[in-house]
């Protein structure tokens, strides 16, 4: 049986959509997934009712921000790789990946509490993100700049494991982060 199609949001409410998506954004990095439902509401100008009219669970708002964050986390790939040489695209992008990471407190409980809303979350993630860090590695090792031996669904899972912490006043990941990408760099003597 083939799938219906989304219905369209006119206008108005995909600014509504916008505005909650962004200000959830915020409230979460702020103060993690469990804040109050009526905070995001506020910080986003829209009533509680509109809210839960676009996101009628909890789970259904932090599956949308996630889902976005991880969409706008693989474009700044393509921005970075048209900007910069490969091996610092891919440092550029280590970076950004890393704040996604660090700035979200309470997901990882989240998607492990049985809630069926976050069930494709994890897949979404490695396959979406994989794919953007492979591209990225690729480039790299095509210059000579990293290693050719490294699989990138482990490095990406390596470099979260080691983002899990709020980055830096600088912004700047932790420090192993940068242990680990120069692990990845061929040497030159």
């Amino acid at each position: 049986m083939p799938t219906a199609e989304p219905r369209r949001l006119r206008a108005d409410a995909r600014q509504n959509v916008d505005a909650i998506l962004h200000a959830a954004r915020t409230v979460f990095a702020r103060s993690g997934v469990d804040a109050p439902v009526r905070e995001v509401a506020a910080e986003a100008g829209v009533g509680v009712g509109t809210l839960y009219r676009h996101f009628p669970q909890r789970a259904d708002l932090v599956a949308a921000v996630f889902t976005s964050e991880i969409d706008d986390t693989a474009a700044e790939a393509d921005r970075l790789r048209a900007e910069y040489p490969p091996g610092e695209a891919l440092d550029r992008w280590v970076t950004r990946f890393t704040r996604f990471v660090a700035t979200k407190q309470g997901l990882s409980a989240a998607l492990h509490s049985g809630d069926p809303a976050f069930d494709a979350l994890p897949g979404y993630f490695v396959d979406r993100l994989g794919h953007v860090v492979r591209e990225l590695l690729d480039a790299a090792i095509a210059t000579g700049e990293v290693r050719s031996d490294v699989d990138a669904v482990e490095l990406l899972q390596a470099i979260g494991d080691l983002s899990h912490r709020v980055p830096a006043a600088d912004g700047a990941p932790n420090p192993m982060v940068r242990v680990l990408l120069d692990g990845l760099r061929v040497r030159r003597d």
